[in-house]
């Protein structure tokens, strides 16, 4: 089951968010995204696969910075670098 969250970090209507815990969930997100998704990954890394789900006439540029903030800490939080492999609970930097 993909994980979804609604960003309210700003006083606009809520951003949905999608997030595939594993690669099979990732897999399905890429099959049934819109087109107008936009999509978070750490490049290079293993890690979650992020869709921000723009709103009707939205473009990238209309995105608020506290929403990209929510995605960007959603794929670090959950790749391999950034903290799935953290024992003390602390993100690494």
């Amino acid at each position: 089951m993909v994980f979804y969250f609604a960003s309210s970090s700003v006083n606009s209507s809520a951003y949905t968010i999608y997030m595939g815990k594993d690669k099979y969930e990732n897999e399905d997100l890429i099959k049934y995204g819109w087109p107008e998704d936009i999509w978070f990954h750490v490049d290079k890394l293993s890690s979650a696969h992020v869709y921000l789900r723009l709103h009707k006439g939205e473009t990238i540029e209309d995105i608020p910075k506290e929403v990209l903030m929510d995605c960007a800490h959603l794929v670090k939080a959950n790749s391999i670098q950034g903290c799935k492999n953290c024992d003390s609970g602390e993100e690494s930097e």
